[in-house]
C-alpha cells in the first residue's frame, strides 16, 4: 500500500502585484468564499481533484510534473465520473508550484489537463497567463489571453497588462490598456497599477499625466497602492515636485509610501531632507521602517557624510532586528567607508554572518577608497565567487590610486579567463591606459575597444577614448574621434575631454578658443570650468578670467570649492594678488588646497611673510596640512624680509612630530632653496649625509640652482655631476650646466656642455614671451620677426636701448651662452623674447597702463637690467612672470630684490 500526503497549498503572496485577482477568477470584492480545502462538503468537487505523492519517488528519469500529474489517486476520494467538474484549488497551488520552481512542463501540464477536461475559460485562464508570463512565456500567455477574449474581465486584462509591461513589452502594454478602454470593461485599481509599471519602464511623463487625469476622474486615487504607483512613475521620470505633490495629498499612506518619497529625495541628492522625512516617518505611531527603508536612509547619511545620523540608524537597525539582513548591512559598509574608518567597516564585515558578493565587492570598494590596495587584492583573491561587477571595483580602485599599470595587468587576466567585458569594464582600462601615459598601451588598448564593438556606439567608451588620447600624447587621434565622431556637437564630456586635452598638451590658446565656440546646447560642467581657469591663469590672461568668473556665478557653482580654489590661483597667476585674496575672503569653506592656492599666489609675488601669515590663520582655521602645504611654507621663508632660518629649520625637523608628515625629496628641496637664498651652502651640502633616503633629481636642481644664484661653481658643478647621473636624458638639466659655467665666465666648459647636448640631439627649451592684447595672445621667440608688427617693434627696441644707456645700461655678455663675437653677443643681447614683448606692450598700451608679460623660463639677468632702465625710462611699471615669479619693475627697481 502506498502512503500519500496532500500538496502543500502555495500561498497567495508569491505574487506580490494581484495577490487575489490572478490567483482566483473573482475580483476581491465579488469572490466567493472558498470551503476550507481539508474538510470539503460531499457535494464539492474539490476532492476529486486533490493529488498524493509517494513518500518514494520513483528513481529516474521521470520530472517533477510529471510524477505529480501521473500519480494514482487515493482509493477514497470521488469516482472518475466526478472529473469532470470545474478546477479545484490544487489547479492553482500547481501553477504556483510551477512559477516557484520554474518547472514549465509543470504549467503547460495544468494547461493540457485544463483543456482536455474543457473547463470554462474564464476559472483558470488568469492563473495561467500570469504562470506563463512569470516564466517568461509570453507568446503561450498572449495565446490563453486571446482564448478568452470572447469572455474577457477587467482581471484579465490586468494580469495581461502587468505582465507585458514587467517582460519588456512595455509598449504591448499601452496597447492593451487603451483596447481595454475602448471595451465595456472599465480598469480597476490594479489595471492602474499595471498601466504605471509600463509608464515607468517606458520613462513616458505625458502618458503618465494621462494615466493621472484617468485615476483622479474615476476616484481611484484613494488607493494607497495606486497612489503609490503614481509616485513611483513620476519618481523615475525625475519628477520630484509631482512625486511631493501625490505624497501630500494622499488620505493614506503606508511603508511603501514613506520609502519612495525617501527613496526619490535621495535620487535627487538632497539627504537631509531624506533624513528628516525618515524622523516624521518614525513619530507616525502606525509605521515602522523596513529594510529599504534603513538601506535608503543610510545611502542618505553616506551620501550627506552624516556621520551622526548613520549610527542613529544603525542602532535603529539593531532594535528593529534588521542588523543581520544583508541588503542593511552591505548599505552600513558603504555607510562606514564614506564616513568612518577601514576598522569601522572591517568590524562589521567580520561580524557579518551571512555575505554575498556584493558584500564582498564593497569591502574591496572600501579598501580601495581608504588606499589599502594591497589589502583589496587579497579580499578579491579570497572571493568564493567573482563576476563582472566584482572586476570592476577592483579596475576602478586601482585607478583611484593612480595604479594604471595594475589595472592594465587584472584587465589581462580577465581576458584570459573569459570574463564578461561590459561598457564600464572597457571605461575602466581606457583610464588605466591614460594614468600609465604609454603611447604603444594607448594604441594596443584603443585597437581592442574597438575590435570589441564598442568605440563608436558609446559615448561614454568614446569621451574615454579622447581623454586617453590626450593623456597618451595622441593630440592628432584626439582632435580626429572628436571631430568626427556621432554627437560631440551635443556631448558635454567630450568637449570637456578636448578642452582638459588641449591644457594638458600645452595648446592653451586651443583650449580657450574651443571653450568659447562650444555649442549653446552644450552645459558646461565644473570641470570645463576649472580647466579654463586654470589656462587663463597659465596664460596671465586676466580679463577673460573674469569673465569665468561672471559665467560660474551665472550658472551657480561659485560656491563649489574646487571651483573657488582655480579662481584664487587665476587671479593670483595673473598679477592680481588683491584680487585673489579677495576672493578667497569670501569663499564660503576653505579646504586644504585653498590655503595651499593662496600661499602658492604669495610666493608667486615672493611675499614670504604674507605667505606666513596666512599659515598662522591656516594652523588656527584647523584644516589638516598636507606634504604641498609644508613646501609652501618652507619655501617661504626665502622670500621673507628678514631672516628666519631659524624658524625654518624647527619646521623642517618637526614636521613628522607635529604633523605626522614624513620628509621627502621635494621637502630637502625647499629647505635647500631657503639656504641657498641665506647664502647657506654649506649647511646645504652637509644636509645631503643627513637625509634618511638617496636625492633625487628635484633636491639637487635646488642645489644647482642656490650654486647659479651664489655664483659658486663647486656646489653646482657637484649637484650638476648627481642630476646627470639620475637624469642623463633630460635637456634641461644640460641648460643649468651651460648656464652655470657661463655666468661664471667659464666659456670653454660651457661650450663643452653645449657640444654634448648636440651629439646626444637635445635641445633646450625655446625662452618664449608673451602679451595679451585685444584678446589675443602675441608671442615672441629671441630673434622673431614672424610677428607682423615686427618691423615697428625693432624699430622701437633700438630707441628704447639708447635711451637706456644713455641712463646707464650696459649690456651684459656674460648672459650669452654662444661662444661668439663681442658684437654678436650685443646683437643677441638685444632681441631676446622678453625685450621684444615689453615693447610690444609699450607700442600697443594705453600710457600710464602697466605692462604684463609673461614667460616661459626665467628671465635672464641682462633683461631683467634692461627693464628696470626702461621702467625708468618709459615711467611706466612693467610686471613680467616667469617661472620663478613675478618682478614688478618700477622706477627702477624690481619686486624681486635681484634674487631668482
Amino acid at each position: 500500500m502506498v502512503a500519500t500526503t496532500t500538496t502543500t497549498t502555495i500561498a497567495a503572496a508569491y505574487f506580490p502585484t494581484f495577490p487575489h485577482s490572478i490567483l482566483s477568477p473573482h475580483p476581491p470584492s465579488t469572490r466567493p468564499s472558498l470551503p476550507h480545502p481539508s474538510k470539503p462538503p460531499s457535494s464539492s468537487p474539490i476532492s476529486s481533484l486533490s493529488l498524493s505523492l509517494p513518500n518514494k519517488p520513483k528513481p529516474p528519469p521521470i520530472p517533477f510534473s510529471a510524477q505529480i500529474l501521473t500519480n494514482p489517486l487515493p482509493q477514497n476520494h470521488a469516482t472518475s465520473s466526478d472529473t469532470d467538474g470545474p478546477p479545484t484549488e490544487n489547479h492553482f497551488n500547481l501553477l504556483r508550484t510551477s512559477v516557484r520552481y520554474n518547472d514549465v512542463e509543470l504549467a503547460k501540464a495544468v494547461h493540457a489537463s485544463a483543456l482536455k477536461r474543457e473547463e470554462p475559460k474564464t476559472t483558470l485562464s488568469n492563473a495561467l497567463v500570469s504562470a506563463y508570463l512569470k516564466l517568461g512565456l509570453t507568446t503561450d500567455a498572449v495565446r490563453v489571453f486571446r482564448q478568452c477574449l470572447s469572455c474577457p474581465d477587467v482581471v484579465l486584462y490586468s494580469t495581461m497588462i502587468s505582465g507585458l509591461a514587467k517582460s519588456g513589452y512595455e509598449l504591448e502594454a499601452v496597447s492593451l490598456f487603451f483596447r481595454m478602454r475602448k471595451t465595456e470593461i472599465e480598469p480597476n485599481e490594479f489595471s492602474f497599477v499595471a498601466i504605471l509599471t509600463a509608464c515607468n519602464r517606458l520613462l513616458d511623463l505625458e502618458l503618465g499625466f494621462q494615466v493621472h487625469s484617468l485615476v483622479v476622474k474615476m476616484g481611484y486615487v484613494c488607493f494607497t497602492y495606486v497612489s503609490n504607483a503614481l509616485m513611483g512613475s513620476y519618481s523615475k521620470c525625475g519628477r520630484l515636485d509631482f512625486v511631493l505633490q501625490v505624497f501630500d495629498e494622499m488620505p493614506e499612506r503606508d511603508v511603501v509610501s514613506w520609502n519612495t518619497m525617501i527613496a526619490t529625495v535621495v535620487k535627487e541628492s538632497m539627504y537631509d531632507w531624506a533624513i528628516e522625512l525618515f524622523r516624521d516617518m518614525q513619530r507616525v505611531d502606525e509605521f515602522s521602517a523596513d529594510r529599504f527603508t534603513l538601506s535608503t536612509v543610510l545611502v542618505a547619511c553616506a551620501g550627506g557624510r552624516n556621520w551622526n545620523g548613520g549610527r542613529q540608524v544603525h542602532a535603529h537597525g539593531i532594535r528593529m532586528g534588521f542588523q543581520p539582513t544583508l541588503n542593511v548591512n552591505n548599505a552600513l559598509i558603504d555607510f562606514y567607508t564614506k564616513c568612518g574608518s577601514i576598522r569601522d567597516v572591517e568590524t562589521l564585515f567580520e561580524s557579518m554572518p551571512v555575505k554575498d558578493i556584493i558584500t564582498w565587492t564593497e569591502m574591496i570598494t572600501a579598501y580601495m577608497d581608504f588606499g589599502l590596495v594591497d589589502l583589496a587584492s587579497e579580499t578579491f583573491d579570497m572571493m568564493p565567487e567573482k563576476n563582472c561587477v566584482s572586476y570592476n571595483a577592483l579596475l576602478a580602485g586601482c585607478c583611484r590610486n593612480g595604479e594604471g599599470m595594475r589595472a592594465l595587468g587584472l584587465f589581462c587576466k580577465m581576458v584570459e579567463e573569459g570574463m564578461e567585458l561590459d561598457e564600464f569594464t572597457l571605461t575602466i582600462v581606457i583610464n588605466a591606459c591614460g594614468l600609465s601615459t604609454d603611447m604603444k598601451i594607448s594604441e594596443q588598448v584603443h585597437g581592442f575597444v574597438l575590435k570589441c564593438g564598442f568605440g563608436s556606439n558609446s559615448n561614454c567608451i568614446e569621451s574615454a577614448l579622447i581623454d586617453m588620447c590626450t593623456r597618451c600624447g595622441r593630440m592628432d587621434e584626439a582632435e580626429k574621434m572628436f571631430y568626427q565622431g556621432l554627437d560631440n556637437v551635443s556631448c558635454p564630456i567630450n568637449w570637456t575631454s578636448m578642452i582638459c586635452g588641449y591644457s594638458r598638451n600645452g595648446k592653451l590658446e586651443e583650449a580657450i578658443s574651443l571653450f568659447c565656440n562650444r555649442p549653446s546646447e552644450v552645459v558646461v560642467d565644473e570641470i570645463a570650468l576649472a580647466t579654463v581657469l586654470g589656462v587663463c591663469g597659465a596664460l596671465g590672461y586676466h580679463v577673460f578670467g573674469k569673465q569665468i568668473h561672471c559665467l560660474a556665478l551665472k550658472i551657480g557653482l561659485l560656491n563649489d570649492t574646487g571651483i573657488g580654489n582655480t579662481l584664487t590661483s587665476m587671479y593670483c597667476k595673473c598679477g592680481n594678488l588683491e584680487g585673489g585674496i579677495k576672493f578667497f575672503d569670501m569663499m564660503s569653506t576653505h579646504d586644504t588646497v585653498s590655503w595651499n592656492s593662496m600661499m602658492g599666489g604669495h610666493l608667486l609675488h615672493r611675499q614670504g611673510d604674507g605667505a606666513l601669515d596666512l599659515w598662522s590663520k591656516m594652523e588656527k582655521a584647523g584644516p589638516q596640512p598636507d606634504e604641498d602645504t609644508l613646501r609652501l611654507v618652507i619655501s617661504s621663508y626665502g622670500y621673507t624680509n628678514s631672516n628666519l632660518v631659524e624658524k625654518c629649520r624647527i619646521l623642517f625637523l618637526s614636521m613628522r612630530t607635529t604633523y605626522d608628515i614624513e620628509p621627502t625629496p621635494e621637502l630637502y628641496a625647499a629647505f635647500v632653496g631657503v639656504l641657498g637664498h641665506w647664502d647657506l651652502l654649506e649647511e646645504a651640502g652637509q644636509l645631503i649625509n643627513s637625509m634618511p633616503f638617496e636625492p633625487n633629481a628635484t633636491f639637487w636642481r635646488a642645489l644647482l640652482d642656490a650654486g647659479r644664484i651664489s655664483l659658486n661653481t663647486r656646489i653646482g658643478a657637484m649637484a650638476a655631476k648627481q642630476i646627470l647621473a639620475l637624469e642623463p636624458l633630460d635637456p634641461s638639466t644640460y641648460v643649468l650646466i651651460a648656464n652655470l659655467y657661463s655666468a661664471s665666465g667659464r666659456w670653454q666648459c660651457a661650450e663643452k656642455t653645449r657640444e654634448e647636448m648636440r651629439k646626444k640631439g637635445f635641445r633646450k627649451i625655446p625662452s618664449r614671451s608673451w602679451i595679451i592684447n585685444e584678446n589675443k595672445v602675441h608671442s615672441f621667440y629671441t630673434r622673431d620677426e614672424r610677428h607682423f608688427q615686427s618691423r615697428d617693434i625693432y624699430s622701437a627696441i633700438d630707441v628704447l636701448i639708447l635711451e637706456c644707456m644713455k641712463s646707464g645700461y650696459a649690456p651684459d655678455t656674460s648672459f650669452v651662452l654662444q661662444d661668439v663675437e663681442e658684437y654678436q653677443k650685443k646683437d643677441f643681447l638685444y632681441y631676446h623674447s622678453a625685450k621684444l614683448a615689453a615693447t610690444y606692450g609699450l607700442l600697443t598700451t594705453k600710457r600710464g597702463e602697466p605692462i604684463r608679460v609673461m614667460k616661459n623660463v626665467a628671465i635672464c639677468g641682462d633683461c631683467h637690467t634692461f627693464l628696470k632702465f626702461v621702467s625708468v625710462v618709459v615711467r611706466r611699471e612693467i610686471i613680467v612672470r616667469d617661472s620663478s615669479g613675478f618682478h614688478v619693475f618700477s622706477k627702477g627697481q624690481c619686486s624681486c630684490k635681484d634674487y631668482w
